[in-house]
């Protein structure tokens, strides 16, 4: 896959985490870069337009209500297009057992008639989750790749190898 034009979607939230404390970076942005640094990859970030809070319960908090609710969150910015792509990489931390929304909103704009999808998470206990089923969902003809990667947002930064095997 590493000769095929490629980006990586993703969300990944920095501030107060679950089980890492304060952190400047979002885990799963650490992996889009690891697969970007490996492949070559182009990389879109999802950002939700009104930052969730940087304290881990507050943000818990807005997020519950966005997906009881089944809210498209406002993006900061939107990727138009992924038409001139053939891998799309997809990752996200793995929220209640799925996508965060802003991912969702983002998703739900694209054609992935033809892609590859390959996913990856971060969490801290759910592995994939619901994720790869919803994203199959999400993106209609897309092939999504059962080979997806799940990672502790604990054990991140002790992930290179693990994230290279998967590449």
């Amino acid at each position: 896959m590493k000769d095929k034009k490629s980006i990586i979607i993703y969300f990944s939230r920095a501030d107060e985490n679950y089980a890492v404390g304060y952190i400047e970076k979002g885990n799963t942005e650490v992996i889009a870069e690891y697969i970007r640094d490996l492949t070559g990859a182009d990389m879109f970030k999802v950002e939700r337009k009104e930052p969730y809070a940087k304290d881990y319960q507050t943000c818990i908090e807005e997020a519950q209500v966005e997906q009881n609710n089944n809210e498209r969150p406002e993006l900061l910015h939107t990727l138009e297009s992924i038409d001139e792509y053939e891998v799309i990489y997809i990752g996200s931390p793995v929220w209640w057992g799925i996508l965060p929304q802003p991912m969702v909103t983002q998703l739900e704009k694209l054609n992935f008639e033809g892609k590859t999808v390959r996913v990856f998470t971060t969490h801290e206990g759910s592995g994939l989750g619901s994720i790869p089923s919803q994203i199959k969902r999400i993106c209609k003809g897309a092939n999504v790749l059962e080979d997806g990667l799940a990672i502790r947002g604990s054990t991140v930064n002790n992930s290179k190898n693990r994230v290279e095997d998967w590449v």
